[in-house]
């Protein structure tokens, strides 16, 4: 299993989203090559889509895709069963990276 997280300094959500990861895939008794890839500039959050911070891409897949969200240099809100948060819920991680594995 492939997982990046991709994410810029000034985002506090990202070390959360780092541990939520290593978690599920320990959980999942899985195998993972986890990469963390800074994006520090407008031009690489172009090139990479990228649509907030933190962003996972499992197998280069974002589970919780947003087409209509900007791409740029800004924090990502997720929506999970407890309203609005700055990173998956525990169970929604678990579930993307159990679903991919």
């Amino acid at each position: 299993m492939d997982i990046e997280i991709l994410y810029f300094d000034d985002c506090p959500n990202w070390r959360l989203t780092e541990a939520l990861v290593d978690r599920a895939v320990s959980d999942a008794g899985l195998t993972a090559d986890i990469r963390r890839t800074l994006v520090d500039s407008d031009e690489a959050a172009q090139r990479l889509s990228f649509r907030g911070s933190p962003t996972v891409l499992i197998n280069g897949v974002d589970p919780w895709a947003n087409p209509d969200a900007p791409v740029g240099l800004s924090c990502r809100i997720y929506q999970t069963d407890s309203g609005f948060a700055r990173a998956p819920s525990e169970v929604q991680m678990a579930k993307a990276i159990a679903d991919a594995g």
